[in-house]
């Protein structure tokens, strides 16, 4: 249903997390039963997790960390990791400045060059771990370290950027866009393409071939995006709407997409929630840079924050506060839903009955604006719990 903005436009109404519940159902689970692994082409992971490409939360040593406890690691190929042979002093500087100092000096210290080189020293440093290999490239440069990518024998290709779409139109003819339907389906590597936040922009992600959609406009916390350009869908619309597009292609086609949704969850309930609205797993950051082992000493940053004529992203705090595994598996110490994330989606699951993650997709949801207030006034008082 449509909503007068005013004479002469209409837009729909979209809901974030906060806006909707997931509503029990007649079964309930032992969360032992609850099956919550994940496929997405060759590869099986038991958490639906892939840690976002951002530097302060992958590094080639996090990401086999990660492997290990269950999910997928994202490097970013365009970061620190491929600029320095040794980041870790500026990993420390970003982390010691000033919110004022930040973004500029940032700007200076992502001005080295990409070295192709290190592109491939990075990826095998993961790949010799014998775990799975997943980087990000953005479009603009994806052509570009292809054959580096390739020659490093990469398992997973996220290509991404805001936003990204399958046709780019461009007046210069001295700029050959990406074609991203031809080089998705020349490339020897499965690949993953986003963000997006509508159904037809999902729907013609998908019909490039790729392999999973990145879902997520803005929605994350270091993401100024929505502020600096006005634009994205809160993300129960956006995933629930990708998922449609999903189902349509598959009509189509006979191929099931993967839909990730990216960015915006804090909490195992908000995670249990985006794929209840459709996705298959999530790509999370800022939960993850609260862990002891992450680069960011306790900050976090977005691949827009430091682009060198409009930054859209703010470097911000996210604390220090458990290792890896505690965030993600348990067991958790707080009762915020921000430690044991995943513990905290199989109980959803268990709790509302069902037993894969594909059953949850069809789970019961409802717009219910008083869920995360009504009832924890003391809590909203005290700051403790939901009130925090």
């Amino acid at each position: 249903m449509e909503v007068e903005i005013g004479i002469g436009k209409s837009g729909r109404q979209a809901y974030g997390f906060d806006d909707i519940a997931i509503v029990p159902s007649r079964r309930t689970r032992d969360p032992e039963d609850v099956d919550i692994t994940w496929e997405i082409d060759a590869f099986k992971f038991e958490l639906p997790l892939i840690a976002s490409a951002m530097d302060g939360v992958v590094s080639p040593k996090t990401a086999i960390e990660l492997a290990e406890l269950g999910g997928l690691g994202c490097l970013n190929l365009e970061g620190l990791w491929t600029r320095y042979e040794d980041p870790e002093p500026l990993l420390e500087e970003i982390a010691a400045l000033t919110p004022e100092k930040a973004t500029g000096r940032m700007q200076e210290i992502y001005a080295e060059p990409i070295k192709d080189e290190r592109i491939g020293q990075r990826i095998r440093e993961i790949k010799e771990a014998g775990v799975t290999a997943c980087a990000s490239l953005t479009p603009q440069r994806v052509e570009h370290f292809a054959k580096a990518v390739i020659d490093a024998e990469l398992d997973l290709l996220v290509i991404q950027g805001t936003v990204v779409s399958a046709e780019h139109v461009s007046k210069d003819e001295s700029r050959q866009p990406l074609n991203l339907k031809k080089f998705i389906r020349e490339f020897d590597l499965p690949v993953l393409v986003g963000g997006c936040a509508s159904y037809s922009t999902a729907l013609h992600l998908m019909r490039t071939g790729a392999v999973g959609v990145l879902v997520g406009v803005g929605p994350g916390h270091a993401c100024t995006t929505r502020g600096v350009l006005g634009i994205g869908v809160p993300q129960a619309t956006a995933i629930a709407d990708a998922a449609g597009a999903r189902i349509r292609h598959l009509d189509e086609t006979g191929v099931y997409v993967h839909v990730i949704a990216d960015g915006g969850m804090s909490t195992g309930g908000d995670i249990a929630k985006a794929i209840a609205c459709g996705a298959d797993a999530v790509m999370v950051g800022s939960p993850l840079a609260c862990a002891y082992e992450s680069p960011g000493r306790g900050f976090h940053w977005g691949m827009a924050t430091f682009h060198p004529t409009l930054p859209r992203g703010a470097r911000v705090e996210a604390g220090r506060k458990a290792s890896l595994a505690e965030i993600l598996v348990g067991p958790a110490h707080e009762n915020d839903g921000s430690m044991n994330l995943f513990g905290g989606l199989r109980t959803s699951m268990a709790t509302t009955g069902y037993e894969t993650l594909k059953e949850f997709q069809k789970a019961e949801v409802m717009v219910a604006p008083s869920l995360q207030t009504e009832g924890k006034a003391l809590q909203r008082a005290q700051g403790v719990g939901m009130g925090r």
